[in-house]
C-alpha cells in the first residue's frame, strides 16, 4: 500500500528510498467501512487523508438538515475539511465513506513534522493545495453559469467512474438538482 502513496507522491517531486521511509512513518493507514464518518460536522478534524481505494463524500448539512454534497473523494485525491484543519478549529463538513475505504491519515502535527524534515515536501503539498483551489474554484464557476444539463454533461466528462459508483441521489444534490431532474438529463 505505501507503494501507491510513493508513487502518489513521486508525481511531483523524486523521493529517495530512505525518504520514503520516513515520509510513510508519518501517516497512520486506516480502512472504513461503508457509511463510516471519519469527520463529523462540529467536530475537531484530526486529519487530512489520501484515498488509497474506495469512495468519500464532503458534505455541509444546513440548518434545516439538508445535506449538500461538496465533492466526492476517489482514489489518488487529498480530502478533509481543510480549513477546520489547518485552523485546529470545528469541522463545518462531515466526511463519509460510500464505499469500503482505504487511507493513509496525516495529522497536522506530522504534517508540520513532515515539511520540516523533507522541505520539498512543501512543494508537494503547495502543488496539491494549488491544484484543489483552482477545482474548488472551477466546480463554484459551474455551479454559478451553468444550467443543470451543462453540469450534468460536464460532469460526466470529468468523473464518468462516479455515474456508476454512485446513487443518482447523490449525483443529484452534487449537481444541485432533484432526482427527478437528474434522471431526465440521462435521456
Amino acid at each position: 500500500m505505501k507503494e501507491k502513496l510513493r508513487r502518489h507522491i513521486e508525481e511531483n517531486i523524486s523521493l529517495s528510498d530512505e525518504e520514503s521511509r520516513l515520509i510513510a512513518s508519518y501517516f497512520s493507514f486506516e480502512e472504513y467501512k461503508k457509511k463510516d464518518v471519519l469527520i463529523r460536522q462540529g467536530e475537531y478534524v484530526q486529519d487530512c487523508y489520501f484515498i488509497v481505494s474506495g469512495l468519500l463524500k464532503l458534505i455541509y448539512q444546513d440548518e434545516s438538515g439538508k445535506e449538500h454534497i461538496v465533492s466526492f473523494a476517489t482514489e489518488n485525491w487529498w480530502e478533509s475539511d481543510f480549513s477546520a484543519y489547518f485552523t485546529k478549529s470545528k469541522a463545518k463538513m462531515s466526511l463519509q465513506c460510500l464505499e469500503d475505504t482505504k487511507v493513509y491519515a496525516l495529522s497536522l502535527e506530522n504534517y508540520q513534522k513532515l515539511i520540516a524534515k523533507i522541505s520539498k515536501m512543501a512543494y508537494f503539498f503547495l502543488e496539491k493545495s494549488n491544484s484543489g483551489h483552482i477545482a474548488a474554484q472551477n466546480r463554484m464557476i459551474s455551479l454559478l453559469s451553468l444550467n443543470a444539463q451543462e453540469k450534468y454533461q460536464q460532469l460526466l466528462e470529468q468523473h464518468p467512474a462516479l455515474f456508476q459508483r454512485v446513487f443518482k441521489t447523490l449525483l443529484a444534490s452534487y449537481l444541485g438538482v432533484s432526482r427527478e431532474t437528474l434522471s431526465r438529463l440521462q435521456h
